[in-house]
This record gives structure tokens, C-alpha cells and sequence, in this order.
């Protein structure tokens, strides 16, 4: 335990660093090497003071590191601070601070080697039980945070999101049980090492890999502020249909595939000729299939519809996907293909990309690229905000399944990415012009992974790690041998687990 003097320094240090750390490591534009480092000081200092400090410690660096999401959620669509913003922020801050917790009631009984993985694998559990309970799924996580760091995404490959989450988390674990008194150390940092350097030693291997033939894909939005559709009956919607036909008609030479956003237009006709027939006529004319975000009105049925519609490059009837997550509209169940694509191509709208399926079912029936038109839900002049986040969510769910990303998001960021979470093209929305378009060369995802196969098998083994560090906490420390000749004396036990 730490002397009171001590104390007085090392928590408020600790608090504030890794507030610092987590603050900079996570949120809508996080530098990722800081993630890694943001547990560190509060997981150091649960091995020098109580359970109660350790606690209280983590909960508030953890609180504060989420204050940079504070200022987006005030006028967040999406996650506005209350009251989801603030669930948000507040369950994730319990959870971090359980982990710490069981790290340290672990610790205090020498489990070194069992602490330094519980402790991962408490937050990882319990973000993978928030993700199937919410209705919105799982976004803005530790593994999201990596976005920008292919080496380390690899791992979604095989052990999902989850493996991800529990190795950035791993490395400060165990630095900070190697540092505690009587730490089992060897063990310990063996087994730290061979799981961080299979882990990113098997992602450097992956990312050798070339992927399948490569497509010249396109994302296309209008640079309007956060907007639902304009209605096709009348001036302004036919406008905007006009306009991303012009778009369309000046790609360059040899795409073979347009994403369009989330909801560009509305209608209360199912089947509207103002947008169905111009956009047939476009597909054709440049031999590339288009999807097309659309918004159906259904008022005698009191129900919106939110679809894709997916017009082949040959200019024949549209297929159309319908939302499968989707809290305002009647929730889609079909998968749909782009008709006619060399390469198998699926179709997902933006909050399905916040659950492992349908993108996971894709897979498992062959896609390899995944077109996503998407809606970024914030006021206009904050265009592009929360768009880094809002597209690397897309990417981690394209490594996880071995597909390539072709993402037009009407309010944040378009990206065109491979299937091993590469950014190969990426524009921001906003600006003086009236659209942003962004094209590029994108390989074809390699296709399924052992995370299509085997689903979130990582996060049931972190239920289990953790279960197991829970149970070793309630077990008595082993009985402290005495030396001969000082009965009253405990020599203290090394052994750890």
C-alpha cells in the first residue's frame, strides 16, 4: 500500500494521466498508440492502494478521458448526451473501472499472471454483453480507436472485435502486475509477449496478402449538412436527382461501382420513375451498378422505409435491401447482391455496420466488397465531425469478414478501403462544392475469416477469464508458511498464479 504521503500525489497523478491519455487515445479522431497507454497509470497505482481508491481512480480518468466526446454529443442525432450520450460515457466508465477492480483484487492476492488477463477480458465481456443488449449495436470502442492502425485490426480476422479490444488493454496489464510486490514476473511477461507478438506477428502476415481482383469504385454525397432526403415530387428533389447524375456521368472511365448516401432522396411511392428510371438510364450509360440510399414514405401504412436500391450495370430492374437495424423502420432480413458484379458484392445500410451481422452473413455467402450507404445524424456546419469514427467502424466490420468498403456517408466521410482495414481512398464531406466524390482502385476483400466461421467465440472465452478471475477472488490467499524459530512471524508466500 502506498504511504499516505504518497497517496497525496501518486492518485491525482495517475487520475489525470491517464484522463490525459484516454482523452488524446479515444474519441472521434484518437492517435492510437495512446489508447495502449491510457490504463497504465491508474492500473499501476491499483497495486500500491485499496480497492476503494483503485476504484474511484479509474471511474474518474476514465470519466474525464470521455470528455472528448462531450461538445459532439450536445447535438449529436445519433448519441446525444442525454440521455444516450450519457449512459454512454457513465457505462463505459463502470465497466473500465470493474476491470480495474478485479485487476486489483487479484493482484492483492499474487494471481499476477490470472490479473493481467481478467482484466482485459472483464472489459471485453462486458462491452460484448452492452453490444447485444443496445439496440444500436457497438461503435466508439477501444478496438474503433485503432482504426487507423491495420496491424493491429488484423486480429478482428480471427477473434472478432473483441480480440482487438482485449489486446490494446493487455500490454498496461501486465506491464503494471510485473510491477506489483511479489509479482509471479516471469510467467507472466512469457505469456503477455507470446500473445502480443503472435497476435500482431500474425497480422503482419496478413496484411502481405493481396486480396482478389481489384474494382474501381466511387462514393459520391451531397454537400448539404445533415438532410433525410429531399421529396421527388418536388423542385429540390428533382434538382439533387439531376445533380448526382451529373456526378455519375462525369466519373472517370471504368467504375464499375457508385455508393450514393443513406436516404438521398425520399418518396411516399415505392417505386418513384423520378428516380428509378434516370438512374437505370445512368447505370447503363456507364456500365457501373449504383446504389442508391432511398427514403419510402409509407403514410396510409404509418411506416417509413429506409433502403438501398441496387441498380445493375446493365440498366435492368432494380433489387432493393432494406435496413436490417434500424430503430424507426421496419427492420429488412434479406441479403441482396449487387446484380450482375464481377465480384460478389453485398449491400448494408450505415447502423448495420454497428453488429457483426448482416456484414458477417455477407461473408459467409461470399461477398467480398460491401457497398454502405450511410447518414452521419448532425446539424449542418458540422459536416465530416464524427465522419473518422463513423467510417472506421465500417472498416472493422470489412477485416472482420475479409471484405473490401465502398462508404458514402451524406454528413461525415466517404472511404473506399481493402479487406484488411487499408484506406485507399477517403474524401471529407463538406465544403463550397456542391458534391464530394472520391474514386479509386480497391482490391476485392480476401473473403471469409475465421471470425465468419466461428463468430464471437473471443468474447464467450473473456466471459470465462473473467468468471475465473472472480471466483480466485474469493478464494483465501494460499496459508503463509512460518519460520521455525519466529512461530509469530509469517514468512510471505510466492506463489502466484
Amino acid at each position: 500500500m502506498a504511504s499516505a504521503g504518497n497517496a497525496r500525489w501518486q492518485i491525482p497523478a495517475a487520475l489525470l494521466s491517464s484522463a490525459v491519455l484516454f482523452y488524446f487515445g479515444t474519441g472521434l479522431s484518437p492517435i492510437a498508440v495512446l489508447t495502449w497507454l491510457a490504463p497504465f497509470p491508474v492500473l499501476l497505482l491499483a497495486t500500491r492502494v485499496g480497492g476503494w481508491t483503485a476504484a474511484s481512480t479509474a471511474f474518474g480518468a476514465f470519466l474525464l478521458g470521455t470528455a472528448n466526446m462531450w461538445a459532439y454529443q450536445a447535438h449529436s442525432g445519433d448519441e446525444p448526451l442525454w440521455p444516450f450520450g450519457a449512459a454512454i460515457d457513465i457505462g463505459t466508465s463502470l465497466a473500465f473501472t470493474f476491470a480495474v477492480w478485479l485487476f486489483w483484487a487479484l493482484v492483492r492476492r499474487r494471481r499476477t499472471l490470472l490479473a493481467s488477463l481478467a482484466a482485459p477480458a472483464a472489459w471485453t465481456a462486458l462491452l460484448y454483453l452492452i453490444a447485444i443488449a443496445n439496440p444500436m449495436g457497438m461503435m466508439g470502442s477501444l478496438a474503433n480507436d485503432q482504426g487507423d492502425a491495420p496491424l493491429v485490426l488484423q486480429t478482428a480476422s480471427w477473434a472478432g472485435m473483441w480480440g482487438v479490444e482485449f489486446l490494446v488493454l493487455l500490454p498496461a496489464c501486465a506491464v503494471a502486475a510485473l510491477c506489483a510486490p511479489g509479482a509471479s514476473r516471469l510467467r507472466t511477461g512469457v505469456v503477455a509477449a507470446v500473445i502480443v507478438a503472435l497476435s500482431l506477428g500474425g497480422g503482419a502476415l496478413r496484411l502481405s496478402g493481396t486480396g482478389g481482383p481489384s474494382v474501381r469504385m466511387a462514393a459520391i454525397t451531397q454537400n448539404a449538412g445533415y438532410h433525410w432526403g429531399p421529396e421527388l415530387g418536388t423542385a429540390s428533389g428533382r434538382a439533387v436527382v439531376q445533380g448526382y447524375l451529373d456526378q455519375i456521368s462525369g466519373l472517370p472511365d471504368g467504375v464499375q461501382l457508385v455508393v450514393l448516401p443513406e436516404a438521398a432522396f425520399s418518396a411516399e411511392q415505392e417505386w418513384p420513375a423520378a428516380l428509378v428510371e434516370p438512374m437505370r438510364h445512368a447505370a447503363k450509360a456507364r456500365g457501373a451498378a449504383l446504389v442508391v440510399g432511398f427514403e419510402y414514405y409509407d403514410r396510409p401504412g404509418k411506416h417509413n422505409y429506409d433502403y438501398a436500391l441496387v441498380f445493375p450495370a446493365d440498366g435492368s430492374a432494380p433489387a432493393r435491401y432494406l435496413k436490417h437495424r434500424d430503430l424507426v423502420s421496419p427492420p429488412g432480413r434479406d441479403l441482396v447482391f449487387v446484380p450482375g458484379a464481377t465480384v460478389p458484392t453485398g449491400v448494408v445500410i450505415c447502423g448495420d455496420t454497428t453488429f457483426a451481422s448482416p456484414s458477417r452473413d455477407y461473408a459467409a455467402a461470399g461477398s467480398r466488397i460491401l457497398a454502405v450507404p450511410a447518414e452521419l445524424a448532425v446539424p449542418p456546419d458540422s459536416n465530416d465531425e464524427g465522419g473518422w469514427q463513423h467510417t472506421r467502424n465500417a472498416l472493422l466490420r470489412g477485416v472482420e469478414s475479409g471484405q473490401s468498403i465502398a462508404l458514402s456517408d451524406a454528413n461525415g466521410s466517404l472511404m473506399l478501403s481493402d479487406g484488411y482495414g487499408r484506406v485507399l481512398g477517403e474524401a471529407h464531406t463538406g465544403g463550397p462544392a456542391p458534391f464530394t466524390t472520391v474514386v479509386a482502385d480497391i482490391p476485392a476483400g480476401p473473403g471469409q475469416t475465421l471470425h465468419t466461421h466461428f463468430g464471437d467465440w473471443f468474447a464467450w472465452l473473456s466471459l470465462l477469464i473473467t468468471l475465473s478471475g472472480l471466483v480466485f477472488t474469493r478464494l483465501r490467499t494460499p496459508n503463509p508458511t512460518r519460520h521455525p524459530h519466529h512461530p509469530r512471524t509469517p514468512v510471505r508466500s510466492q506463489t502466484a498464479v
